[in-house]
Parts: structure tokens; C-alpha cells; sequence
């Protein structure tokens, strides 16, 4: 009885152990999946404020020849 005690004992601790890498590698996944989410997010707003920089620019370079083609 004793023996079949420390044998399920032992793989009760083996199991145990994978089970914690298993859910160790989903959390690993998911932090992984967000961090690049947030790059994406990061890229996408980057490109949107160049963008409007450029607007901007061109804007304000209309807005100086017209003033200048006026004076």
C-alpha cells in the first residue's frame, strides 16, 4: 500500500509539473499575442500622426502662398 502510495505520489508531482508548464506556456503565449497587439496599435498610430504632419504641412504652405499672391 505504501508503495502504491509514493508511486502515485510521484507521478501526482510529474503531472503536476507539466500541467504548471503547460499553463506557464499559454500565459507566455498570451502576453506575446498583447505585446504585439500593442505594436500594431503603436505602428498604426505612429503612420496616422505622420500622416496629419503632412496634411498639416501642405496646409500650412497653401495658406503662405496665398498670402503671398495676395500681398
Amino acid at each position: 500500500m505504501t508503495a502504491l502510495l509514493a508511486t502515485f505520489g510521484r507521478w501526482g508531482g510529474i503531472l503536476t509539473l507539466i500541467a504548471l508548464l503547460i499553463v506557464l506556456v499559454k500565459q507566455l503565449i498570451a502576453l506575446v499575442a498583447f505585446l504585439m497587439v500593442a505594436l500594431k496599435i503603436a505602428i498604426v498610430i505612429a503612420f496616422v500622426g505622420v500622416f496629419l504632419l503632412i496634411i498639416l504641412a501642405m496646409l500650412r504652405a497653401r495658406g503662405q502662398r496665398r498670402r503671398e499672391a495676395g500681398d
